[in-house]
Formats: C-alpha cells, sequence, structure tokens
C-alpha cells in the first residue's frame, strides 16, 4: 500500500511516545449512540494459537493503517513449528502495531488491547496489558479443558482476576459460524474465518479503511470465490456487531501523521522486503546482473522469495542444496562478474565461513546477508538477537578482515544494502550485512526513493594490460592494486589477454601466482587489513543536545528502543547523549575521539556485551554493557531505567 504525504518534515517532541500508561484523547461528539474518541496513538497485539492467522490479521490491519497515512512499528511473534502444539503457552502466536499520529519509533512496551483468541493467548500476554487496557476475548474457547492446558484453574472471566481491566468477552467463533450460515461452509471451514471477524471489529474501532482487505482477500482466494466471499462476510459481521453492541460504546480515530514525515509517496515495508529492494537497487545502480545463492533458513528465507519474482530486473536466484553451495555459487558469480549475494542466519555463517575466507583471499566482492536468530546451534529460530557480531568479525580461519554493516530499522535495511553494496564493489571484498530477525518481520512506512537520489555504483572492469614489464612489453597483474583503495583489479573471465588464476593459495603480490614465500605472505595479510582499515566511513554523528556527561552508544535494530528511552529522559529533564553505528568494521574514524568526550559510556546490546568487548580493546574505554538475550528486542521503559541509574550513579 502507497500513501501521499505532503506536509514538511517535522520531528515529534519529546513526549513519551512508548508510554504504557493509559492514553488521554480528545472526545468528540457522538456519531449516533456512539462516542468517538481521538487519540494521539494506540498499541494493539493479537494472539491467539498459529493457526488463528493472527499475522495474518495484523499484517492486514497493518496495511490498512499504512494506506491511512499512520507512523506504525510492528512486532511479529511466532513459535518455530509450522503448526504449534494447539491451545499451548509455547503455540502462541502474536503481532502487535503500534501507530500514531506523529513519528514513534518502536512497536511499543505493551499494548492498550489485547485480543485473546483462546486461554493460552490470554495467559501468555496479560502480563503486558497495563492496567486499565482493554481485553476482547473470544469466550467460545475458555471450556474447562482449554483452561486447564494452561494452568487455569478458575476461569480468569469469572474470578475476578482481570477486575483491573476493560474486559469485552465476544463469541467469536460463533458469531463467525452464524454470519458463514449460507455459505454452505462446514463447521471447520467456518472457523477459520474467525480472524477476518476480529479483524472487522478492531477496524470499526479504529475507523480503519476496508478496500484494501477486501481487495486483499478476493485475490488471495481468486481460484475459491467461495472461501473468499466468505472470509469478507466475516469481516463485516465484526464491523456490524462493533457498530451495533452496546458493549462497545467507543471507537476511537487516531489522525494520519501528516507531520511527521518529508514529503514523497510512502508504503509499508518490511526489513526482508527493504533490503530484497535494495539488492535489486544496488545490481541496477552498479549495471550488473544480481545472483543470489542461497538455502532457505529462518529468518533469511523472505529474500529468496522475494528476489525469486525479480527475473524482469536481471536477478537470478538460486536455491542450493545446502549453505555452502549457496555460498560457493554466489562468490563464482562475483568472479564472472556478477552482484554475487548470499542470505542466511547465523548457523548458515558457520557454515559458510571457509568459502568467506576464499572471498577475502580473491578479493571479490561478495554481500553475506545474515539475519540474526537466538543461539546457539538451532537456538531460537523465530526469534531475535545481536549475538552474531564476533562471528561476523573474527569468525574465520587465519586474518580475514571482512567490512560489517548493521541497518538500524526495517526501512534503513534498503540504504543498508545499498551500503553494503557500494564497500564490497568498490574495495574488491566480502562484506557482511547483520539485520535481525526484529527487523526481518518487523514494518515501518518507507519514503520510496527516486532513482536520482540512489548512488552511483558502476564499475570499472579491467579491460586491458595494466603493468609494463622491465622488456617493455604489457601484461595483466590480478593483484596490482588502485593506490587509493587497494582494491585489485575485476577481470571478467573471457576477456583476451586477462587470463589469471583464481584460488585459496595465498598469491604473490601483483603478478597473482602461487606464493610461499613468507616475507609476501606476511605483506599480502597486512595490505588486506590495511584495505578494509581504509575503507571510508562517515564520521559518527552524535545526538547531544544538553552536553551530556553520559553516551549511549549501539547498533543494528537497538536504535529504536535506544532513542525512545532518549526521548523519555530528556522529557523528564535529564541530559544523555545518543550515537548509533552503522558501520562496524571499519569503524568511523572519530569514533575514539566521541567516545573520549563522556565520562561514562552505555552499550544495550542484545547479547552478552560484543560491541561493548571491541570498544574496550580497542579504545581502552570502560564502557558499561546492558545485555538482554530473551530473543525479543528492548522495551523502552526498560532502557529509560537502565539508562537513568547510569546518569545518576
Amino acid at each position: 500500500m502507497t500513501s501521499q504525504v505532503s506536509s514538511p518534515a517535522e520531528q515529534a517532541d519529546e513526549a513519551d511516545d512508548e508510554s504504557n500508561e493509559a492514553l488521554v484523547g480528545e472526545q468528540r461528539k457522538p456519531a449516533g449512540n456512539k462516542e468517538i474518541r481521538r487519540l494521539d496513538r494506540v498499541i494493539i497485539r493479537f494472539a491467539g494459537d498459529s493457526g488463528d492467522g493472527m499475522q495474518l490479521t495484523g499484517d492486514r490491519f497493518t496495511s490498512e493503517t499504512a494506506s491511512f497515512g499512520n507512523d506504525l512499528s510492528t512486532l511479529p511473534n511466532f513459535p518455530a513449528e509450522i503448526r504449534a502444539p494447539a491451545g499451548t503457552l509455547p503455540g502462541v502466536s502474536s503481532f502487535q502495531l503500534h501507530f500514531a499520529d506523529h513519528d514513534i519509533l518502536t512497536p511499543g512496551d505493551a499494548p492498550n488491547v489485547l485480543v485473546a483468541m483462546n486461554p493460552a493467548a490470554l495467559k501468555a500476554n496479560i502480563g503486558d496489558v497495563p492496567r486499565g487496557g482493554e481485553i476482547i476475548v473470544n469466550t467460545d474457547e475458555f471450556a474447562k479443558r482449554a483452561m486447564a492446558k494452561v494452568g487455569y484453574d478458575t476461569s480468569p472471566l469469572e474470578d475476578g482476576s482481570l477486575d483491573a481491566y476493560h474486559v469485552h468477552p465476544v463469541p467469536l467463533t460463533t458469531m463467525t459460524i452464524e454470519a458463514l450460515k449460507d455459505f454452505g461452509l462446514s463447521r471447520k471451514e467456518a472457523e477459520r474465518s474467525k480472524n477476518m471477524f476480529a479483524l472487522g471489529l478492531l477496524s470499526w474501532m479504529y475507523h480503519r479503511p476496508t478496500e484494501g482487505t477486501e481487495t486483499f482477500l478476493r485475490t488471495k482466494f481468486a481460484k475459491k470465490p467461495t472461501i473468499a466471499e466468505a472470509n469478507i462476510a466475516a469481516f463485516w459481521a465484526g464491523w456490524n456487531f462493533g457498530e451495533t453492541t452496546e458493549d462497545f460504546a467507543v471507537s476511537y480515530e487516531v489522525a494520519p501523521a501528516s507531520t511527521a514525515f518529508p514529503t514523497g509517496t510512502y508504503r509499508n515495508i518490511s526489513g526482508n522486503l527493504a533490503l530484497s529492494y535494495g539488492l535489486i537497487a544496488a545490481s541496477k545502480q552498479a549495471d550488473l546482473p544480481l545472483y543470489l545463492g542461497s538455502y532457505p533458513i529462518t529468518p533469511a528465507s523472505d529474500i529468496l522469495h522475494e528476489l525469486s519474482k525479480h527475473k524482469n530486473f536481471g536477478v537470478r536466484t538460486f536455491q542450493a542444496e545446502d549453505e555452502i553451495a549457496g555460498i560457493g555459487a554466489a562468490l563464482g558469480a562475483a568472479f564472472g562478474g556478477a552482484l554475487g549475494v548470499t542470505t542466511t542466519s547465523g548457523p548458515g555463517v558457520a557454515l559458510k565461513s571457509e568459502t568467506i575466507g576464499l572471498a577475502v583471499s580473491l578479493e571479490l566482492p561478495l554481500l553475506v546477508v545474515d539475519i540474526q536468530r537466538g543461539g546457539p546451534s538451532t537456538g531460537l529460530p523465530t526469534k531475535t538477537e545481536q549475538a552474531d557480531l564476533l562471528q561476523a568479525m573474527f569468525g574465520r580461519n587465519g586474518e580475514a578482515p571482512v567490512p560489517i554493516v548493521a541497518p538500524r530499522t526495517p526501512a534503513d535495511c534498503f540504504d543498508a544494502a545499498l551500503e553494503a553494496a557500494r564497500i564490497a564493489i568498490t574495495y574488491r571484498t566480502p562484506v557482511m550485512l547483520l539485520s535481525d530477525g526484529y527487523l526481518a518481520n518487523g514494518s515501518e512506512p518507507w519514503r520510496i526513493p527516486d532513482v536520482d537520489e540512489l548512488p552511483d555504483l558502476r564499475v570499472q572492469f579491467a579491460t586491458g594490460p595494466n603493468h609494463t614489464l622491465p622488456d617493455g612489453s604489457e601484461v595483466f597483474w590480478p593483484y596490482k592494486r588502485d593506490p587509493k583503495t587497494l582494491a585489485r583489479p575485476w577481470a571478467v573471465p573471457g576477456t583476451p589477454g586477462l587470463e589469471h588464476r583464481v584460488g585459496g593459495i595465498e598469491k604473490q603480490d601483483g603478478t597473482g601466482n602461487i606464493s610461499y614465500d613468507p616475507a609476501n605472505h606476511d605483506f599480502m595479510v597486512r595490505i588486506r587489513q590495511a584495505k578494509i582499515d581504509g575503507i571510508e566511513v562517515p564520521d559518527l554523528t552524535v545526538d547531544d543536545p544538553d552536553s551530556a556527561r553520559t553516551l549511549v552508544l549501539g547498533w543494528g535494530s537497538t536504535y529504536g528502543p535506544i532513542t525512545a528511552a532518549v526521548r523519555r529522559l530528556r522529557a523528564a529533564g535529564l541530559p544523555i547523549a545518543q550515537a548509533h553505528l552503522r558501520h562496524l568494521n571499519p569503524f568511523p574514524r572519530n569514533l575514539g575521539e566521541v567516545l573520549g568526550r563522556y565520562e561514562k559510556v552505555v552499550v544495550p546490546e542484545m547479547n552478552l556485551g560484543q560491541l561493548a568487548t571491541l570498544i574496550r580493546a580497542r579504545y581502552l574505554v570502560d564502557a558499561h554493557s546492558y545485555n538482554q538475550v530473551n530473543g525479543m528486542p528492548f522495551k523502552a521503559e526498560q532502557l529509560a531505567t537502565a539508562l537513568k541509574e547510569a546518569i545518576n550513579d
């Protein structure tokens, strides 16, 4: 979905955007017997079994919210199993959406509204709902057996345990079946549409558009028109229920975020989709065919799925038999003059490490995209983590330096892909791009850039001899370096006169012949390191309006929670500086000077302190780690509390 925003850019004020407190809205005159209340932001969480369609429901609500023009941020959270055990706590799937009439940064700390499709969904999520929050419960699923399965001895709908909340008991399943009785569906088939009933009800509550959902359903079920119309009927049954029932006396409006964005055409986009588009844009700007060699792995598989749709842009995708074959094919494509890409997660990086080392030795451009997840081993495949930084930095044999780039938001994955491609092509090196599950599956509005805004990445391939021998004859030396970038020439195989050998055995400087000479090996190791150290990256910018004494330094997907926490502290009158790293190898040249300005440096990470370890070793700074490895992103309130303690210590 796309939408036009015509107002100038304007940052949100220092308000507590991620607050868990009940929202205070502007009351308006009721429509008929219904009151309409205007809010500045809302956090909604849909929760149910993994087969209840919560991800689809959340995605549709998000798409309509994006088309309406709100700023938004999402957090899908689901089990690793395709069909997790029904009615159990580990089987709960949820989708959280935070949308607002101003600039926001995170999916929100806690939902103002929880839609619980069964007892397991209620129990798994009730701890996050603030007092006074609204809970919509599918009462049809609260049978004794279902409640006992998750440890409810008595019904939470009757024992007073939910008295602190505004509970709306709704027989979603029964009402859906009743609404679809004329479609000739079995009870089981009709029950599957209860998520659309819930979507319709929430769409009425928050005045969401409806046309996109109808179009989506008719397209999705084009070969099953009865199912399509049944889902649409369930959707409108939910909408009409909200409109007519006395239990929902209030509906809400959240105005478009017309003052939060620069002028342009916007669409909602997930991190993996933005990264896919960034790779395509990079290949077009470089005038190179894009080749993806990949093996499916959560949460990176979406990139393979998306790129396979774009043959019209010169994209070729190869679903390999394993991780090693995937990167081997991508490196071979790079040797052949393509923009070679391989996508994976942490376990796959471990398998690809030997070929990454080969790419370092060959000095060919290669993009290695690591969508990080919880580990070690199989770990938590559908949860998020930032624990692959040291693997990306050092996880190869020998001295094999690799540049590292990390996006900070879902939309930023587009720009990070372009930046990784720039470095790989310019310096003839493999590049690690570290995204994570939170960015990959989360979404936010993205301004579609004009083509003339994109960087020029066109490549100058070697076309002829580049070295003159003492006898005056001209030859091609595959390891004769550019004096500025230290990159070797990129010669496409088959170019007359540019025949040369490649391989993992050490090469002689210049000629590229196999060399076992100790002095040559020492030189080649140092020159490869010098090439990476010399990569030009922008200086680190610091947000420090109050000349603070404490700096919070982040990288990757911690940007949203950190920035929300910083806004909260500044609104409370506490000075704090913030900086966020995109380039993790090499670091920005001014990083040491920035760190030296502050009495205290706090580094929040979703690992056990990997960036902090590098900072301490490189700059001898006593960086303070604040760590979390529970598979979920930081909450703004949590970080604000930790940073406040650091400031006051």
